[in-house]
């Protein structure tokens, strides 16, 4: 347990928050025993897109393919600031992650401080490229709470494998950047984990991930499994090791997720996504914005979150996510974290 991260969330919450919380389960099990679809309060969570551009060319992920149907962009300190106006009092934490690598955003570590000055939990996830000294040191200061650094290799040739056109040297110093300037500073935050996506290219360096993270002050080392498009005929990302996957293969070579997700989701009743223009979208598997709830120009997040849109999006989840596209490959069924 990391006991200082923990308490650190836990300082920020409220009367106001824990009873909205509170709500949110209540309303989510409210649904499974009834006919309720509508939750009795408001999101806890938001994800927020600080801009779809990135600078690597991941092979699982539309910002590294270019491949989007949606406009591309990056998220202005206005809209940002309006969303916080009027979510602040009721959120847990926010993601600043969606696609997209947050630091190409130059308005990014502001916003990360504004909503720090809110005493709102914040998450960022980088391929940690540009954590140079400056950035580094900004990032400390900014008030962050939990910084994600990809770590899916530990030598350049297994790396650049998935991390198309990245570089290793880059993580490790960015790294050793954001912990140098913990310690110049006294702060115990950000929270630094090293996230591994398990992939068959990498699976043989997890033990000597672990060592590094140790050898540069790194908090924990997480492993993910991939979420991967193609995968009912297999796919040369596939892990050998069993563990790792989100896939099983069947008796006829092909292959399934390991556990179907029931006719509910938790994400639904508690977080929303906001794009860098605004859009809200119902979770992160809706990459392309092909199920867009709302606009927060047009509309408070409060309007959207209770719009009969909405409703029936989350209705139909509960008659059968199946029929929902992106519902089928969906996480929350699976071990994404080992």
């Amino acid at each position: 347990m990391h006991l200082y991260d923990i308490h650190r969330f836990l300082s920020k919450l409220t009367w106001r928050k824990a009873l909205n919380a509170s709500k949110l389960l209540l309303s989510f099990y409210a649904a499974r025993w009834g006919k309720n679809i509508q939750p009795w309060g408001l999101p806890m969570t938001i994800s927020v897109e600080p801009t779809t551009a990135c600078n690597l060319r991941c092979p699982e992920c539309p910002s590294g393919l270019r491949s989007f149907s949606r406009p591309t962009g990056t998220l202005s300190p206005d809209l940002f600031e309006s969303l916080i106006r009027d979510t602040y009092d009721h959120l847990l934490y926010l993601i600043f992650y969606f696609q997209g690598e947050p630091y190409i955003n130059p308005s990014f570590l502001d916003m990360v401080r504004h909503a720090h000055q809110k005493n709102i939990y914040t998450i960022t996830s980088t391929n940690g490229h540009f954590l140079n000294d400056k950035n580094a040191e900004a990032t400390v200061k900014s008030g962050l709470d939990r910084l994600i650094i990809s770590l899916d290799g530990t030598t350049q040739e297994v790396y650049e494998q998935y991390r198309k056109e990245g570089s290793l040297t880059h993580v490790i110093q960015g790294t050793r950047n954001i912990i140098k300037w913990k310690k110049a500073l006294n702060s115990k935050t950000p929270h630094v984990i090293f996230q591994f996506l398990v992939v068959k290219p990498n699976e043989h360096q997890i033990a000597s991930a672990h060592l590094i993270a140790k050898e540069l002050g790194v908090n924990e080392v997480k492993l993910k499994t991939a979420q991967l498009y193609d995968f009912q005929n297999g796919n040369p990302l596939m892990p050998s090791d069993q563990k790792y996957s989100r896939y099983r293969k069947l008796s006829d070579n092909t292959y399934e997720l390991k556990r179907t997700a029931k006719n509910e989701c938790w994400k639904l009743w508690h977080a929303t996504l906001m794009t860098w223009d605004g859009q809200i979208l119902p979770c992160c598997f809706d990459k392309d914005g092909q199920h867009p709830m709302g606009v927060v120009e047009n509309r408070t997040l409060q309007e959207i979150w209770n719009s009969s849109k909405y409703k029936d999006f989350r209705s139909k989840v509960n008659k059968g996510r199946d029929q929902i596209d992106i519902c089928s490959n969906c996480s929350e069924g699976c071990s994404v974290w080992v």
